[in-house]
Parts: C-alpha cells; sequence; structure tokens
C-alpha cells in the first residue's frame, strides 16, 4: 500500500466489543488506541492487537479523536469506534482505492454506517444509511461538531463507498434510553453555553417531526417493532434535549440559592490534561 492508513481507536470498557473492532482493522499497518482508564480487560485485548496504547482520562468526542489524530504517524487516519467493525467488503473497498492510487485524487472517505439493535440490523428510518466520513488524509482533516456528536471536516474532495460499517451500540432497550439520557445531557449542556433559547414549540413540535421523518418519511416501519422502537425513542430523545435545555435556563433564572438545595446540573464534558500516557 502506498500510503500509510494509521487506525485510530477510542475506548473506555468497551471488553465486550473491542476484540470484533480489532479484528477487522488488523489489517492496517498502525492501529493506535487511547483509552479512557477502563477498569475492564478492555486496554489487555488491546495490547494484543498493537503495542500503541495509550490512556488518558475522557476529553469528549471531538476531543479524544483530536488527540489521538496527533499521535498517528500514517498520512490518512481511519476513525472507528470500540462498538464499531469494517464489514469485509468496506475493508476491500478501502484497500482497493489506495492500492489503485484511486485515493491521490480524494481527501477524504465517507461510507454507511449499519446498526445492529434488538436482533437484526436496522435498515430504514434515521439510523441507515447514517452515512460517516472517517476515512481522510490526516493533514487536510480534523474532528470538529459538536458534543456529543463529532464530525470529521475535510478540507477536500469526498469520495462515498457503498459497503457499509458495522454498529453494535446498545445491549438492548434499557442501554439505548441510558444512552439517550446521557447525550441529551452533553448536549442541552452545550446548548446552554452557547446560550441557545429554548421555547414551547421546541418541546411539543420538534420531538413529533422527528418521530414522522424516522418512522414514515424515511421507512422505518419497514423495520418492524425495532423500527417503532428506535422511532419512538429517538422522539424521546429530542424532547429530553429541549426539556433539559429548559432546566438549566430555569435554574439560571432562580440563581444559585436553588442549586444548593440538592440540584446538580452537569457540564458538558471534561477538558482534562492534553497529555496522553502510553500504556505500559
Amino acid at each position: 500500500m502506498p500510503e500509510r492508513i494509521s487506525v485510530c481507536i477510542t475506548a473506555g470498557n468497551e471488553e465486550r466489543n473491542i476484540r470484533r473492532c480489532l479484528e477487522s482493522v488488523k489489517w492496517a499497518k498502525e492501529i493506535i488506541v487511547v483509552d479512557s482508564f477502563s477498569t475492564d480487560s478492555t486496554a489487555e485485548i488491546c495490547r494484543e492487537y498493537t503495542d500503541l496504547v495509550y490512556q488518558h482520562r475522557w476529553l469528549g468526542y471531538i476531543g479524544q479523536k483530536n488527540l489521538i489524530k496527533d499521535l498517528a504517524s500514517g498520512s490518512w487516519i481511519l476513525f472507528i469506534d470500540a462498538d464499531e467493525e469494517i464489514s469485509p467488503e468496506l475493508r476491500d473497498e478501502i484497500l482497493d482505492e489506495f492500492r489503485s492510487g484511486r485515493n491521490e485524487r480524494y481527501d477524504g472517505y465517507e461510507f454507511p454506517r449499519m446498526v445492529r439493535h434488538l436482533h437484526r440490523w436496522i435498515r430504514h428510518g434515521d439510523w441507515y444509511p447514517d452515512t460517516k466520513l472517517r476515512l481522510f488524509n490526516k493533514s487536510r482533516g480534523r474532528c470538529g461538531g459538536s458534543e456529543p456528536h463529532d464530525r470529521i471536516e475535510v478540507d477536500g474532495r469526498v469520495k462515498h463507498l457503498k459497503n457499509p460499517m458495522y454498529h453494535y451500540t446498545y445491549t438492548g432497550i434499557e442501554d439505548q434510553i441510558s444512552s439517550m439520557n446521557k447525550f441529551s445531557t452533553i448536549t442541552a449542556a452545550g446548548q446552554f453555553e452557547d446560550d441557545r433559547p429554548v421555547r414551547l414549540h421546541d418541546m411539543l413540535t420538534r420531538p413529533l417531526l422527528r418521530f414522522l421523518r424516522g418512522y414514515l418519511l424515511r421507512r422505518g416501519f419497514l423495520d418492524g417493532v425495532p423500527g417503532l422502537i428506535v422511532a419512538v425513542s429517538n422522539s424521546y430523545g429530542v424532547f429530553a434535549k429541549y426539556a433539559k435545555l429548559w432546566e438549566r435556563h430555569l435554574y439560571y433564572r432562580l440563581g444559585p440559592d436553588e442549586l444548593s438545595h440538592g440540584h446538580e446540573l452537569k457540564p458538558a464534558a471534561d477538558d482534562g490534561d492534553s497529555t496522553p500516557k502510553k500504556d505500559a
């Protein structure tokens, strides 16, 4: 392969998923892992596949990815999360681009992501194709967006690949709701810091529009009961985000005295030390 691809993986307590992820990228010349001090066997499993295992406390989805990008020596970066997997078909498509030299025409590659949830692949609705730009020329791209929704921003041409990356996102409905609760808190905190206002019609109309888009316009109903669950839970996530943003504005107006009566609002992200530590 004329240009080196560095696979960059961020992980934290992912012993259930990490081996599958690593197996799917072991064709790469360099694999780098930044582990946010897992208390399970995540780091030990990673060391079976690479010596480049670092530990660093969590900087947020954007901060952690920009940190690991700077550790990579390859001219191209492939970001993948611990609960994701590069399909064999996508692997072959990527390798063909680089072996043929076609990658010299582009600065990034995007591809669909397919979610495994409730014992089936979700092929419709808001979760598919869920196109992600994860492979890019290191000198032409960086991680941006807003927490917890990181996004790779590339200055140049981007090509779409047809084969999917797999995402094993939740263990079940309880895990799904727990994650949506966490993400809605992070999003509301970030929007509050950006001084974004919240209006009653946001809580009334946006959840409904989200459900109609995912379940009807994007044909989530074709995924059966799991498709209904995805559409309803996504709608709930939108409502929770705006409700929590409203709550933050409420407590801001009430003042610090009210916050002292057992109320605690979490910050948007942890800014931690920017120096990674190599795992021994």
